[in-house]
């Protein structure tokens, strides 16, 4: 397992979920949901908390079906996340399979008792806690860094 703190990013239409880890990786937790409708904007925030964090690297969630496939969904997050890459490089982004991330996200904040209606402000957060805490999980048991690295094009 590398050391080294990580960001996850939960993409979404209107929001977009953030979460962190310790340097150790061993425990994930929010940040923010940062306004994703200004896309430009964001990618600003996004750079903020780059530069805050000073992660290792930036996994980004990357919504495929339950088949495994992928829809417009996945290729806008894919164009997103190599516009954060060439925005923070020389600091790695990883797109990771965030199947079921939402639905589990929920799941948890229901258990603990968040109303829906309150659970919209931190969803995104609590997916990007569950996105980093799978991309974790996978390193330690491949001993390899989690997804698909995203390469910088210029």
């Amino acid at each position: 397992m590398r050391r080294g703190r990580r960001l996850a990013i939960d993409v979404g239409d209107a929001r977009i979920g953030v979460a962190s880890c310790d340097p150790d990786g061993v425990l994930a937790t929010p940040v923010e949901t940062v306004p994703g409708r200004d896309v430009p904007a964001a990618h600003r925030r996004l750079r903020q908390l780059v530069e805050e964090y000073e992660p290792l690297e930036v996994v980004v969630g990357l919504p495929r079906s339950l088949n495994g496939g992928e829809g417009p969904a996945a290729a806008k997050v894919r164009v997103f996340a190599q516009e954060l890459a060439r925005g923070i490089a020389p600091v790695g982004v990883r797109l990771v399979d965030e199947r079921m991330t939402t639905v589990t996200a929920t799941q948890g904040l229901r258990a603990s008792g968040v109303k829906s209606k309150k659970g919209r402000s931190v969803i995104d957060q609590a997916a990007a806690i569950v996105i980093l805490q799978n991309a974790l999980e996978a390193e330690r048991v491949s001993a390899e860094p989690p997804g698909e690295n995203v390469e910088v094009v210029v």
